[in-house]
């Protein structure tokens, strides 16, 4: 039994998310207490309830202490069965943080799995679908697996109400070199709306084109959903290089301007295409847990975040596997996996 004290380190959700994960991947019991102590509102949410007993259907687990509010857990897996499973959020909290729990226990299982997540597809604090689709996922399957992810429905804060489905065929991991990100083949900014005035879109995109100033003019777009799947905005600014595509990307909420939230999205992508690296802010965090069960690997990032490394910090408690973090002279760092 692992006893985890959720106030260290990044001190969130992500530690709950890691550690259902690992418990299912290596049939280890865990306790976690202080449950996102390091978040104005401790305590688990509906999003982490739901992100749990996922965890708990894929893999024929126990788990007392599993309320809203809930300030500790103990969490006692059983064995991951593969099939076609369907989960509800009822919030607007994220599907892409449900199917980071439950990702790589069903990638390992013996057969293919099919998952129909709802709830955010598009809301704060979390990557929105495309980022899971078009950044996650194309590395993920270099790896082995085959994971593909289809948008039914949008789904932002407060509503939700989002559909995404994910196909799994599993396949044995195998380490992968992602040092180079290759030559860039595209770049654009794309601003969502649904049920609210396209002058949002419209002061978003001015203000990201005033950041981004060597971008074409025909890479900033305005996309307008169905109203009745909002209210809601997102930003997404996406630059699409030979190995790997990062998108940063931001949410509108009633008292942030359009502008700020443009700007602060474009200026992230700045700092990611001046450095280099292979992996964002975003990626990098996300990367480990598949490379520490395929034994290997490596990547270069931006600057590591204090999320990645909570990860690398849970994942040596239940693996012994640990990650080297060194400082390249080019300004990036590298990740080596220490199996």
């Amino acid at each position: 039994m692992i006893i985890i004290d959720g106030s260290e380190g990044e001190g969130g959700g992500q530690v709950l998310r890691y550690a259902c994960a690992l418990a299912l991947l290596t049939d280890t019991p865990f306790t976690i207490e202080n449950i996102r102590g390091g978040r104005e509102k401790p305590g688990l949410m509906r999003q982490h309830v739901t992100a749990i007993e996922a965890a708990c259907v894929i893999g024929g687990a126990e788990c007392s202490g599993l309320a809203v509010g809930s300030n500790s857990i103990s969490f006692r897996p059983g064995r991951v069965t593969p099939g076609d499973y369907h989960f509800a959020v009822g919030t607007a909290g994220s599907t892409g943080l449900v199917l980071q729990t439950i990702l790589v226990p069903l990638m390992t299982a013996d057969a293919p799995s099919r998952l129909v997540i709802e709830g955010g597809t598009h809301a704060m604090a979390a990557p929105p679908f495309d980022f899971i689709e078009r950044t996650l996922l194309p590395v993920i399957n270099r790896m082995g697996p085959t994971v593909s992810a289809r948008l039914v429905r949008h789904g932002f804060f407060p509503r939700g109400g989002g559909r995404i489905e994910v196909d799994i065929v599993p396949a044995p991991l195998r380490p992968v070199e992602c040092i180079e990100r290759g030559a860039r083949r595209g770049v654009s900014v794309t601003a969502i709306v649904a049920g609210i005035p396209v002058d949002v879109a419209e002061r978003e995109l001015r203000t990201a084109r005033k950041t981004l100033p060597e971008w074409p003019e025909g890479a900033f777009v305005t996309r307008q959903v169905p109203a009745e799947q909002g209210p809601g905005n997102a930003l997404l600014v996406e630059a699409e290089f030979e190995h790997v595509t990062e998108i940063i990307s931001g949410f509108g909420k009633l008292g942030l301007p359009a502008e700020r939230l443009a700007q602060t999205a474009a200026k992230r992508m700045a700092g990611y295409l001046a450095s280099d690296a292979f992996a964002g802010p975003y990626l990098q965090d996300q990367m480990l847990l598949p490379m520490a069960f395929a034994r290997g690997g490596a990547f270069t990032t931006v600057k590591p975040s204090e999320h990645m490394r909570t990860a690398a910090s849970l994942i040596e408690r239940f693996t012994g596997t640990r990650f080297r973090v060194s400082d390249r002279d080019d300004g990036r760092h590298l990740v080596e996996v220490i199996a």
